[in-house]
């Protein structure tokens, strides 16, 4: 029995390199970092003091009355949403047929943060009345589909850094299941707070470059000593390929399949072995159809952690194969920091330009390859991809031992 198609026919993004998809590709062709000093007053005596917040404040777009019910992870998944619908030429859809799925690795934490300070200094009647539905982690996707009045169901896959990628996933079985027509889908992450970052570094997980933030995101190198931690974005719009036919829509590129597996191994370290992620992978292309020649760009999860980048390197060798040295390798979390939950969704969205431009972007950082990393990593310099049919896989790892790969080709 065939699949039903699914194609990708509009993007909305806020991330640390600009507040809309164009901006952000733009910065990212062009190498540029997202990631600079904090100017909180509680990040001046912290370990680390330095994070990838997003380009463009949610204020500068959203009316003020309008972010007052929303954590700051709602604000950019109707930012992004709304970018994304209008790219898809707003249609007009039976709203039995629409669905949403937006993922959060840990929702709305920052106001269950804010809100305890205020209950603990002024009471609880201070503590506002928009609380609960501010810092439940389905929030995001909630909002958006009341937005969009979307009653073919609203999800939220919570599967930490694999949460975005998941969800992209999830809604892609939405349609090819003949539950939904169209899904809004993608992932946010608001979590740059004292707490959450201390967490991460007292796991010893967070660069500590305070000297030169700019610099403290580099995937493979070899005196890389941890990740910076990102917030925004990513949202697509994706469709059955007879409904964007039917309307006249643009369309990017092609959802092919995805593969899912977990480690059994520990809850933050990475399986060395890599078994998860190199079956995640063979299920991936199992599930799409695409030949293995096909793959020619990967956008790695490479957060820029000693063992974990060394350990996917690994695994992606075991699972293609020979075929590696023909895939060009890009690391986009040395632009743009870690976006946890929205992590997958923007290197979702980067696959799909990269696939939609024939371009790869670059990593940046790289002073000394790691001796140990022996795949083809774009470097400095966005790399032109081939023309023909081409596919580019997008993997993300989540602690917990969640492995998520989707792929994505080309549309002819």
């Amino acid at each position: 029995m065939s699949k039903t198609r699914v194609v990708v026919t509009g993007l909305g993004a806020t991330t640390p390199l600009g507040g809309d998809v164009p901006s952000t590709w733009d910065a990212l062709l062009a190498g540029k970092s997202g990631v600079r000093t904090l100017t909180e007053e509680w990040a001046i005596d912290a370990s680390v003091q330095f994070a990838a917040r997003v380009a463009v404040e949610p204020s500068e777009v959203m009316e003020r009355v309008e972010m007052r019910r929303l954590d700051r992870s709602e604000q950019f998944a109707l930012i992004a949403s709304r970018e994304a619908w209008k790219d898809a030429g707003s249609p007009e859809v039976d709203k039995t047929r629409l669905g949403v799925v937006i993922a959060s690795g840990i929702g709305g934490v920052i106001t269950l943060l804010d809100q305890y300070d205020i209950l603990r200094t002024k009471g609880a009647r201070s503590v506002s009345p928009h609380t609960v539905p501010m810092l439940m982690p389905n929030g995001p996707s909630a909002n958006v589909g009341l937005e969009l009045q979307a009653k073919a169901g609203v999800h939220t896959p919570v599967s930490a850094c694999a949460s975005g990628a998941e969800a992209i996933g999830y809604a892609m079985e939405m349609i090819r299941s003949g539950r939904a027509d169209i899904v809004v889908t993608g992932g946010v992450e608001a979590a740059i707070h004292a707490l959450p970052m201390a967490g991460f570094a007292s796991m010893k997980a967070l660069s500590t470059r305070n000297d030169a933030p700019s610099k403290a995101s580099r995937p493979y190198d070899r005196d890389r000593d941890g990740f910076v931690l990102g917030e925004g974005g990513g949202v697509i719009v994706i469709e059955s390929l007879e409904h964007a036919q039917k309307r006249g829509a643009k369309i990017y590129a092609e959802l092919a399949g995805q593969g899912l597996t977990s480690d059994g191994y520990h809850i933050a370290a990475p399986d060395p072995e890599g078994s998860g992620v190199a079956r995640a992978v063979q299920f991936a292309l199992n599930d799409s159809g695409v030949d293995l020649s096909e793959i020619v760009h990967l956008n790695a999860h490479a957060t820029s952690t000693p063992a974990g980048d060394v350990a996917e390197a690994h695994a992606l060798g075991a699972a293609l194969g020979e075929h590696i040295s023909h895939v060009a390798v890009s690391a986009t979390k040395s632009m743009t920091g870690h976006l946890l939950g929205g992590a997958g969704a923007i290197e979702s969205i980067f696959c799909i330009l990269a696939l939609h431009h024939r371009m790869a972007p670059p990593t940046i950082n790289i002073e000394n390859l790691d001796e140990s990393v022996t795949i083809d990593v774009v470097r400095d310099q966005p790399r032109p991809l081939p023309a023909g049919p081409i596919a580019a896989l997008n993997d993300s790892f989540g602690f917990g031992g969640h492995n998520v790969v989707l792929i994505f080709k080309s549309y002819e």
